[in-house]
Order: structure tokens, then C-alpha cells, then sequence
């Protein structure tokens, strides 16, 4: 399950807010969407750095509890419970499109 390894190499480097790992598992041309939105949120390996750097990792209180992961070809379906952003828990579902082994795509739904 080698689709696996960048989507769970971020998901670590999130926790511990290792932004250097965190990007390194994306590719330099990847997109975000945050749904429902069809539009990108974010777009390209710089753009990711730049709004972790000032929107998450700065934020002691941040992290990402997984709930349940299933992997479908080159997608990894996430459900997490993400601690910090707000005063209360945010139930967040991510799919990550992983091609030659970093994420491509990225889609968010934060409920």
C-alpha cells in the first residue's frame, strides 16, 4: 500500500508541525479544494507552505486524530477529528489523489 505513505508521512508531520516534512509529501504542482467549493483553495507546493506556515502550524494547539482510513486504487479517504482550529473539535474528511508516491490533489470537507 505504498499510495499510503506520503498521505500518512503528513499527517505525522501535521501533528508534530514539521512543515518541511509536511510539504515534501506534496507535489510541486498540487491542488487543494475545500468542498463544497469547486474552485481550488490552493494551488502548488508554495502556495500549501505559505498558509500552513501562517494559518496552522503556528498554533501550538493543533492537531489530528484519525478516525478511520480506506484506500480505493490511488485515493486515501481520511476521516479525522482536527483539534485547535476552533473552541470546539471540527469532523474533517479528506481525500488525497496520490500520483508517483506525493499527493496530487486534495479534497477537504470540514463539517
Amino acid at each position: 500500500m505504498d499510495v499510503v505513505i506520503p498521505v500518512e508521512k503528513q499527517f505525522q508531520a501535521y501533528n508534530s508541525h514539521d512543515l518541511d516534512t509536511f510539504v515534501s509529501c506534496y507535489s510541486d504542482d498540487f491542488i487543494a479544494y475545500r468542498m463544497p467549493n469547486m474552485s481550488p483553495s490552493l494551488q502548488g507546493k508554495e502556495a500549501l507552505r505559505t498558509f500552513y506556515k501562517h494559518h496552522r502550524f503556528n498554533n501550538a494547539a493543533l492537531r489530528a486524530e484519525l478516525i478511520s482510513r480506506t484506500v480505493l486504487g490511488n485515493n486515501v479517504f481520511d476521516h479525522e477529528m482536527i483539534y485547535g482550529i476552533y473552541d470546539t473539535p471540527v469532523n474533517s474528511i479528506a481525500v488525497f489523489e496520490v500520483e508517483k508516491g506525493l499527493i496530487k490533489t486534495a479534497w477537504f470537507y470540514f463539517e
